[in-house]
């Protein structure tokens, strides 16, 4: 499976990111941040757009792609919120990417990273830092998926937490998750089914809001997400991809 190889060569990278940090301890006050979560909350569907330059379904999307032309763009267009690929094995993307995106523009920025250690944590907590950081469940067993939730928000940090069936669900409810991402990619076979969404959407209790991920190309996939209460999609291939990623956020969102 592509996230056994994806996690084994994460876990050896952060070798030197665990010296450096071996002695951190979180803030005694965090650092101000923008709210990841309250961006969620507008009325209808929101977007949160991403920045990635290639990713291991597809290969190369748009290898010379800037951050922060594409965060203005983003931010022009009408996204709520920016999420930045910081995997550069997988993704070509870095912490640079991050911190040149967010500093370009004034939406809450998401660190789409495959978190594993407390390292990564510190890395993101620096007052430039992200806003949000992605979690993945099937990635992290019950209690390190709490204690990391809970280390980000000590720092100011919000998370989403990514889920791809019921047991994943359940795991990220049980650690008092208050962002749940749902992931339309099955990690074994790379096949995208928006059905992941709708059939688990009912399962997340009121008052979290439900992110939806991968493969959201037509006003007709919006639409449908709209349907079931999906509070936000994340939407990255289909707008690098895009000639004009703004046009392309208009047609999803039905601006004219």
């Amino acid at each position: 499976m592509i996230l056994d190889e994806i996690l084994a060569h994460k876990r050896r990278e952060i070798d030197d990111l665990q010296r450096r940090y071996a002695d951190w301890s979180p803030p005694a006050a965090a650092a101000p941040r923008r709210e990841f979560k309250q961006a969620l909350s507008t009325e209808g569907i929101s977007l949160i757009a991403e920045f990635k330059r290639r990713s291991p379904s597809r290969g190369g999307i748009r290898p010379g792609a800037h951050p922060i032309e594409v965060a203005r763009a983003y931010h022009q267009a009408g996204a709520v919120a920016l999420s930045v690929l910081t995997d550069e094995r997988y993704f070509g993307g870095s912490m640079e990417d991050l911190l040149a995106a967010r500093g370009a523009m004034a939406l809450p920025v998401l660190r789409k990273d495959f978190i594993v250690d407390r390292c990564q944590i510190a890395e993101s907590s620096g007052v430039d830092g992200p806003d949000c950081l992605l979690l993945i469940a099937a990635a992290l067993e019950a209690g390190q998926l709490r204690e990391l939730r809970e280390l980000a928000a000590r720092c100011g940090q919000a998370a989403l937490v990514e889920v791809h069936d019921e047991v994943e669900l359940g795991r990220a409810l049980g650690s008092g998750a208050e962002i749940i991402g749902i992931n339309n990619r099955d990690l074994n076979t790379f096949e995208v089914a928006l059905e992941t969404t709708l059939r688990l959407r009912a399962r997340v209790p009121a008052g979290i809001p439900v992110v939806s991920e991968s493969g959201i190309r037509t006003r007709d996939d919006v639409l449908r997400l709209a349907d079931v209460g999906v509070d936000a999609m994340l939407i990255g291939e289909a707008l690098m991809a895009a000639d004009d990623p703004g046009a392309k956020i208009h047609e999803l969102l039905g601006i004219p």
